[in-house]
């Protein structure tokens, strides 16, 4: 480890924190339906989306309506993009003369760009028209994005309502997600990327002729503006295959800088967004810090991982860090700043091959995910994640003292818990049970590159990437089969819906509930002690759960590695 690459993680981590209140404030007042700068210009396309729904700012939805109204809006975007993927080949804007996609690998992308997670067992430029990347995968990238800001917001009028029956409007959520939040930003940084050198046109491939003579092909398109959603909506699905390691998609530092900072900046927005609402930001700025802690924990894991480098590379004379599968021009620092940044949030992007990454160093992207992704997160999909482990927190901690469990002024019952604990647990359920099917199965096995304890991460990664909507790979794995693209499509399934359901579920109870004045014994949830105890319960609940499949894959090939042993 350097101190050049400490800087370069610090400056990172501080724009991250100087941009979470003036973004948390710009979307309290769009969603508060308060009067912003964009406001007289999208105000009349606003209310014209809403005639045409059928709908009204003002109307609100029970849970129980809030909920089948997304469940539907998601299933007819599944539907259109699985029926524009198999005909494809008969659209326009179809240069390169892409076919249709055979069901299955369709049925896993449709799923896979629906519930934010991104997952690719395709390459972008070799399978996917210009008018599927961008009405297609590029659409969803804002609709994923948007649903689950949504029921973030969904969630955080739960704790700033009282004794009410309703949540707001998914529809008008979505509306304004999309039109005040996601699409000016992704102006913005789409013009940002094409000035520092992202390629954003409609034209054919380009030929060129090498320096032997020969032919080639180079790949182009709409890059630039799928590029901007795919980062700030915590999307992660590049229009290239190396997705963030290509040089179109990522030409140099401060382009990956730009990337890294969009990845986590709506998620550290919406912590900020909860303080103001419930009207006390340093409730907000708990949680913030919990998800820091946790951050900064795994990366500085995973720095050190790819700093020290292979002790068996070592012992040939070869000094210095792992710099297998990484970019020489972002280095180990960056490459590991991202893998980190990347699988805490539910993003998916990658800069560096992970499956190049040392035993330890690609632990911590697993463990990330499989904490539920709670470490800034998707876009809504990590702050209403953390939610549910501040409920089971304070439920620990009401029986540590013996008193009834609250949270700001809410009474966490019962059923409360088994909302939580459902929405917690149906993560290794997909994770953990796919895997071991698919570590015994002689189709699924044939699937791997590597024997040993990788070849099972390489699986374990998969599953886990696919619950937790990520989307990242190992690599080594070959997804783009009927069992990989049908188990890991409803993979996505539960980790997404398995979630939001319960977590809707348990805001509509709380939402009803009357406020509990504040009296000396009310434990404080704004505080050091707090932040320490979300931290423990996250790192215990979620975290021991997945032990281990950790000890059966990354821990027995690190400890393999320090006695000589390769596989």
């Amino acid at each position: 480890m350097t101190l050049n690459g400490w800087i370069q993680i610090l400056v990172f981590c501080g724009i991250v924190i100087a941009l979470a209140r003036p973004l948390g404030g710009y979307m309290t007042r769009v969603f508060n339906g308060e009067r912003t700068l964009l406001r007289p210009v999208l105000g009349p396309i606003e209310r014209g989306l809403y005639r045409a729904a059928g709908t009204h700012e003002h109307e609100e939805q029970h849970w129980t309506a809030y909920a089948i109204a997304l469940l539907l809006f998601n299933l007819a975007g599944f539907l259109l993009l699985y029926l524009l993927q198999r005909v494809q080949g008969a659209l326009p804007f179809n240069p390169a003369g892409m076919g249709a996609l055979p069901p299955e690998l369709a049925f896993n992308t449709a799923v896979s760009f629906v519930t934010n997670t991104n997952w690719q067992n395709y390459g972008g430029e070799s399978t996917m028209s210009y008018l599927t990347q961008m009405a297609g995968l590029a659409v969803q990238n804002f609709l994923s994005a948007a649903t689950g800001i949504a029921i973030a917001m969904a969630v955080i009028r739960a704790f700033s309502r009282k004794s009410m029956k309703t949540l707001g409007s998914f529809w008008v959520d979505l509306t304004r997600t999309t039109l005040y939040v996601l699409l000016p930003l992704c102006m913005v940084l789409t013009i940002a990327y094409v000035a520092l050198g992202v390629p954003q046109t409609l034209g054919p491939y380009l030929e060129a002729e090498t320096l032997e003579g020969a032919k080639q092909t180079i790949a182009v398109g709409p890059v630039a503006s799928q590029l901007a959603i795919k980062m700030l909506g915590t999307n992660g699905g590049g229009f290239f295959n190396a997705n963030s390691a290509h040089p179109f998609e990522n030409p140099d530092a401060i382009v990956n800088l730009i990337q890294m900072v969009s990845i986590f900046a709506l998620g550290a927005a919406l912590t900020n967004v909860f303080g103001r609402m419930v009207g006390d930001e340093r409730q907000g700025w708990a949680i913030f810090s919990a998800m820091g802690l946790l951050f900064l924990a795994g990366v500085a894991v995973c720095y050190w991982a790819e700093a020290a480098g292979n002790p068996l590379v070592h012992a040939l004379g070869v000094e210095g860090g792992n710099m297998e599968g990484k970019e020489a021009r972002f280095g180990i620092a960056l490459s590991a700043l991202f893998a980190v940044i990347t699988t805490a949030a539910s993003c998916g992007a990658v800069n560096a091959m992970h499956d190049s990454f040392m035993a330890l160093g690609g632990m911590i992207p697993l463990i990330n995910m499989m904490l539920g992704e709670i470490i800034i997160g998707g876009v809504g999909a990590g702050f209403y994640g953390i939610i549910l482990f501040v409920v089971i927190a304070v439920f620990v901690a009401g029986l540590m003292v013996g008193r009834t469990p609250e949270y700001l002024g809410k009474k966490i019952e019962a059923k409360d818990v088994k909302m939580a604990m459902l929405a917690v647990l149906c993560l290794p359920l997909a994770m953990l049970g796919f895997t071991a099917a698919a570590t015994v199965l002689p189709n699924a096995v044939a699937s791997i590159a590597n024997p040993g304890p990788h070849g099972f991460s390489e699986i374990l990664y998969a599953y886990t990437s696919a619950a937790a909507n990520n989307g990242s790979a190992f690599g080594g794995l070959t997804g783009n089969t009927v069992w990989y693209n049908l188990t890991l499509g409803v993979g996505m399934l539960m980790g997404r819906f398995f979630v939001i359901i319960p977590a809707l579920a348990l805001a509509g109870s709380l939402v009803a509930k009357k406020a509990v004045p504040e009296s000396a014994g009310t434990f404080p949830t704004h505080g050091g002690l707090f932040v320490g105890l979300l931290v423990g319960v996250i790192v215990i609940v979620g975290g021991l759960t997945f032990f281990p499949a950790l000890a059966l894959g990354p821990i027995v090939e690190h400890l393999a590695m320090l006695q000589g042993t390769t596989f």
